[in-house]
């Protein structure tokens, strides 16, 4: 079934059109609700809820661009939208940390996905959101304080200090492993 056949189908309400739908995209969406959340449990209500926002809205997708892509923006905003309701503070970080070390660390290509997904994961909310829209999905500073209704200096101040704390618990995590 071809990618427009399926779009068509699911405006027709075909539940087996959805089915397949879902089957096709709901991995990788799932990965992208992981680096949202805070667990598991609340990546796959993420993931329930963006497809839901998809079903509700498929009769809009204009057929300009790939169908993952305009799924994906569904869900990462429904994952920002979650974060807002649960009064993410883009600022909140419990404790100082030593800002003195390597913007750009090296270690990061050496991880396994999956390693640094679980670091990702550990990072409070703030930093997690902004390291996730702009190191993963692409967005510019701007972008990412629009999206979260904060200043471009709060989005680049909370991506140094991601890539900071990302760092240092490499850089634990190497020596331990020494």
């Amino acid at each position: 079934m071809t990618e427009e056949e399926l779009v068509r189908g699911c405006i027709r309400e075909d539940q087996g059109c959805q089915q397949e739908l879902f089957r096709r995209y709901a991995g990788k969406m799932m990965a992208v609700c992981l680096r949202y959340a805070r667990s598991r449990e609340e990546a796959e209500d993420l993931l329930q809820d963006a497809f839901i926002k998809v079903f509700d809205s498929i009769d809009m997708f204009e057929f300009k661009g790939a169908l993952e892509g305009w799924i994906r923006r569904i869900v990462i905003n429904t994952a920002l939208r979650h974060y807002k309701r649960s009064s993410l503070r883009p600022e909140h970080n419990g404790a100082e940390w030593d800002l003195d070390l390597a913007e750009e660390p090296e270690a990061y290509s050496h991880l396994a996905e999956e390693e640094l997904l679980n670091l990702i994961a550990r990072l409070p909310d703030g930093y997690r959101v902004v390291f996730n829209l702009f190191a993963i999905e692409g967005y510019n500073h701007k972008e990412i304080a629009d999206m979260l209704n904060i200043q471009e200096s709060t989005s680049r101040s909370q991506l140094v200090k991601a890539r900071k704390m990302l760092q240092l618990w490499l850089t634990k995590t190497k020596n331990i492993a020494v």
